[in-house]
């Protein structure tokens, strides 16, 4: 009985010290990501593109879109509840007129229930628009990667979600991404992934800059 409880105890205190260190991990990222971005030159009105890592990888953003100021505040592996978390560092403070979300990506690999992703990304935007009723809030769908395909779909209910919810909401859009990264037969195209199957490669992002051009015209 004792090394039951003994046994017991510990994998109890494994699962906090597993838990401490992932959280450690975004506020470390997230610390060094604020950083960065408060050495160099912003002003309020900015346009952020935030959420897990196809944003962040998104490593030419500023560059594709030159005439504006773009912050990519995104952090790897993240989802909608560690962007609730960290909203305010890499959102709020920085005063933007948009802001642009990709998460529910990472919810739905870790089977956390479409409803609970609603109510935090209804969370995210009641906050952003307490700051500035005036903040458009762009939502992006989530992307159809090949290695994540056996959930298809609950990513494609997420993305009628998310659209339903830029209905509802004023200064709420929904920014599709599925269709133009989709053959004709609505299969995912592996060519636009890189080798894992799962993060865009520069066609991919190419595709990604054609869908998100019209919103900087």
């Amino acid at each position: 009985m004792k090394k039951f409880i003994g046994l017991f105890s510990y994998l109890i205190l494994l699962s906090l010290q597993i838990g401490f260190c992932q959280t450690n991990t975004f506020d470390q990222e997230v610390r060094k990501l604020t950083e960065k971005i408060d050495s160099l030159v912003w002003a309020p009105g900015s346009t952020i593109f935030t959420g897990s890592s196809t944003i962040r990888m998104w490593s030419d953003l500023a560059e594709t879109f030159p005439n504006h100021e773009l912050l990519n505040t995104g952090f790897g592996g993240s989802q909608a509840k560690d962007l609730q978390r960290h909203l305010f560092p890499l959102v709020l403070k920085y005063e933007p007129a948009r802001v642009f979300i990709y998460e529910g990506d990472n919810d739905i690999w870790a089977d956390v229930p479409t409803e609970e992703i609603m109510e935090t990304f209804e969370d995210i935007i009641s906050r952003i628009h307490l700051a500035n009723p005036q903040t458009e809030i762009y939502l992006i769908g989530a992307k159809p990667s090949p290695s994540r395909w056996e959930k298809e779909s609950q990513y494609r209910n997420l993305n009628q979600q998310l659209l339903q919810l830029s209905k509802r909401k004023e200064k709420v859009n929904f920014v599709d991404t599925w269709a133009a990264l989709t053959d004709t037969n609505g299969q995912p195209r592996p060519e636009l992934y890189l080798n894992d199957q799962l993060h865009l490669n520069a066609e991919g992002y190419q595709i990604w800059e054609s869908i998100f051009k019209p919103y900087f015209d």
